[in-house]
């Protein structure tokens, strides 16, 4: 009899680790996108989103020079928890005198799941980014105006296929 209610608690928690698994899985919505262009050579372009995130105090992760930045804010505890802000600005050449710029920003929470070792985990963006300020500072290392002729797009991000 033991050995049997031993069973089925088993097979009740390896359905409750799977079920908990797939819905970890899907990371829709969790991202704020921006989308930008500017007037500017990417080599320049490229160099002033550098120097804009350093003067942001961003800490930079990753900078390829085939135009993909990867920035976090500095970690801020709330409550018991740690949070962070990741932000990934990609940058693609339109033709040799445009640049356009994308910039993705999502939440990030210090912490251990069931399945998972210490590590960052992606959450909902809840508050405002720093995305609309990257840009400006961005424009402003480019010497280009904020108030441009290009419009922001602002959506959530769509779930990958």
């Amino acid at each position: 009899m033991t050995k049997v209610i031993s069973k089925v608690l088993a097979v009740i928690c390896l359905i409750s680790l799977f079920s908990c698994a797939k819905a970890l899985k899907d990371t829709s919505g969790l991202a704020e996108e921006k989308v930008f262009t500017v007037k500017a050579p990417f080599d320049k372009t490229w160099l002033a989103t550098r120097d804009a995130l350093k003067e942001l105090n961003l800490t930079l992760y990753t900078r390829d020079k085939r135009g993909l930045f990867v920035a976090y804010d500095q970690p801020k505890r709330e409550w018991l928890n740690l949070k962070r802000v990741k932000y990934e600005i990609q940058l693609g050449s339109m033709n040799p005198d445009e640049t356009k710029i994308f910039i993705s920003a999502v939440s990030q929470v210090y912490g251990v799941t069931l399945l998972t070792e210490p590590d960052w985990h992606d959450r909902k963006l809840a508050k405002t980014s720093r995305s609309e300020e990257i840009l400006n500072k961005i424009l402003e290392k480019l010497n280009q105006p904020s108030e441009n002729q290009n419009k922001v797009v602002i959506k959530e991000s769509e779930p990958s296929s």
